[in-house]
């Protein structure tokens, strides 16, 4: 099979070239050449700027036709229509990479399914869900069939490992040296994290199967941990101390530092869990690599490749000796006596 992939160079694109590759398929990838490839040899190279939508549709009526083309670059509703253009009559089947993030925060009810209504409150999420609808649009259309795919967290190895500020790798240090780690809220909200194996398998058994034409399916993680057991999970992977956990309300972190806080208000505060059972059933998916194991690989990745940065940012040492601060003082202002 004839396979293009806009991207290829990402955490999840990486994984699913490879495997195409091992599957046998003929495949080609289109990016900017700013990100050194991780991907087999044999991989067809095609460099250019998706966001430049006239030279993007003239390459690709070039070098089409394509059997499947995986878009995993599309966030905005004008790479979507491009992509209409560039591939009506010229692919079988369109894969387009969305995110778990279309849904409302918090959702109506857990775990969510792909029936739940879209209510993203993120501009990521929103342009990810207006792509889904110009896409399956265009599926409505035959112009082409469409499958939309909706990861959630993905992890593994040439990425890393998100905590409650973001992306960032300081924290891992932190853990590793039995510094405290900030925690939003009181830990217990639902997380899942799935690794770029699993999600990239569930990639190409999409790619040529009908039976998942003009569908959206989730591919995310199924130990449903609390963001306590999260980062505790973390440490026992990196055979460190059990970490010390500062509790800090999230509407809080929010104001105090609302960078860097920003994805946790948004999203990390709420339950994030959802059904597979849909990629169960069309396309075989399995979560097969646990929490303790892919943490382990990741991290062991991070470490041959010098990627976990040191914790001498005092952020968080700031941070959470302000809290402290800010709890001795509203004890004495409450005196129980009073």
């Amino acid at each position: 099979m004839r396979t293009l992939i806009i991207g290829g160079t990402g955490l999840i694109s990486t994984a699913i070239t490879r495997l195409l590759v091992e599957r046998g398929d003929d495949v080609t990838a289109f990016n900017r050449g700013l990100t050194a490839p991780r991907i087999p040899e044999g991989v067809e190279q095609m460099r250019g700027d998706r966001k430049d939508y006239g030279a993007f549709e003239a390459a690709m009526r070039t070098a089409g036709p394509f059997d499947c083309v995986i878009d995993m670059v599309c966030f905005a509703p004008g790479d979507a229509e491009s992509a209409v253009r560039a591939f009506a009559g010229r692919a079988g089947q369109l894969i387009f990479c969305s995110t778990v993030d279309v849904y409302a925060k918090p959702a109506d009810r857990y775990p969510v399914t792909e029936a739940q209504a879209r209510r993203p409150v993120s501009g990521y999420g929103r342009g990810k869900a207006r792509c889904e609808d110009i896409l399956l649009g265009a599926d409505e259309r035959g112009e082409p069939a469409v499958t939309v795919i909706r990861p959630a967290f993905t992890y593994g190895e040439g990425g890393s490992v998100v905590h409650t500020f973001g992306w960032g790798t300081e924290y891992l240090d932190r853990i590793r040296q039995g510094k405290p780690i900030v925690v939003h809220g009181d830990g217990s909200s639902l997380w899942v994290a799935c690794h770029v194996e699993d999600v990239g398998r569930a990639f190409v058994a999409a790619a040529g199967n009908q039976a998942t034409f003009g569908k959206a399916y989730h591919v995310t993680g199924e130990e449903w941990m609390t963001w306590n057991r999260y980062y505790e999970g973390i440490a026992e992977g990196m055979d460190a101390p059990t970490p010390t956990l500062v509790h800090i309300p999230t509407e809080l972190l929010g104001r105090a530092a609302p960078t860097r806080a920003g994805v946790c208000v948004d999203n990390f505060q709420f339950n994030n869990i959802f059904d597979n059972s849909a990629a169960a059933r069309d396309l075989g998916f399995r979560y097969t690599i646990s929490w303790l194991e892919g943490v382990r690989r990741t991290v062991a990745w991070l470490d041959e490749h010098g990627r976990i940065d040191g914790s001498d940012d005092p952020f968080h040492d700031r941070l959470i000796a302000a809290w402290q601060r800010l709890g001795e003082d509203m004890a004495r202002e409450m005196d129980p006596q009073n």
